[in-house]
């Protein structure tokens, strides 16, 4: 208990102090998070058989991820100058043909499984977090390149999820008695999960006093939808585990597993 406690509270420091110091240590934390996720899902991808082509995936990965950049930001934050930047949605489309095209020139007993599984690990660890960079910089409006960099939103979503996995935990604790779906998370109660919508909702009216520059109707629609989209999000990488063999995708984060065990839910809700 004492260890996953400290865990809790260095994860949630450096999580929002990433979040609140700067761009620039959102961009890196973020980074740092989707490469330990490709590394994660790549090694679920091989106890299931497949054998990813980690190199290509992680340079692809990388790149992708700096597509997402506000250079414009990033660069007068840091330096002072200003880069170019171009569509991310180019890198993206082109991510079957990259990942196909090897299967004609690496000689392996499955080259379509494994390239199936080279995409799906950056379309499930990376893109999600690349999809973050435009939530911070949007505005409520409108969502341009030379906005400024702004953290709450993506605070107020986070708190919904620690809300939801909170709520829905004591829910299941005091009144759960009927599995969700036994065979992917055999914790999960009907009850719990319908206790920790529900007062995830509760918590969204709240926030629009805290976060002033969105509209209380976003708040109490993300009420409904982060907590059922963190939910399933949760439940996909309880499926894969279990496909996989294991208890916990990494051991990064002591008492609380891997990358991809912290943000199975954010991984689902960002898009």
């Amino acid at each position: 208990f004492f260890t996953r406690s400290m865990g809790a509270v260095v994860f949630v420091i450096i999580l929002l102090g990433s979040l609140f110091f700067s761009y620039t240590t959102f961009s890196i934390f973020f980074l740092v998070v989707a490469l330990i996720g490709v590394k994660e899902f790549m090694q679920l991808a091989e106890k299931l058989g497949a054998q990813p082509y980690k190199s290509t995936v992680y340079l692809v990965s990388v790149l992708l991820y700096l597509a997402w950049v506000n250079w414009w930001t990033l660069s007068k934050e840091t330096f002072g100058l200003s880069f170019f930047f171009f569509p991310p949605s180019i890198l993206f489309i082109l991510l079957p043909f990259v990942f196909l095209s090897l299967t004609l020139f690496i000689k392996s007993e499955q080259p379509i499984t494994n390239a199936l599984f080279s995409m799906a690990a950056i379309v499930y660890a990376v893109v999600p977090m690349c999809l973050l960079h435009s939530l911070v910089f949007f505005t409520g409006e409108a969502q341009t390149i030379h906005s400024t960099y702004n953290p709450w939103i993506l605070f107020g979503i986070i708190l919904l999820i620690w809300s939801n996995d909170t709520f829905a935990y004591l829910g299941g604790s005091f009144f759960g008695k009927r599995k969700l779906i036994e065979r992917v998370s055999p914790g999960k109660t009907i009850e719990g999960t319908a206790f920790g919508i529900v007062l995830t909702f509760a918590l969204s009216a709240l926030l629009p006093s805290l976060l002033p520059n969105t509209p209380p109707i976003h708040w109490m629609i993300l009420g409904i939808l982060v907590p059922v989209l963190a939910t399933i999000g949760d439940l996909i990488e309880s499926l894969l585990k279990r496909s996989a063999g294991i208890k916990d995708s990494g051991t990064i984060l002591p008492g609380h597993g891997g990358v991809l065990d912290r943000f199975d839910s954010l991984i689902l809700v960002s898009p």
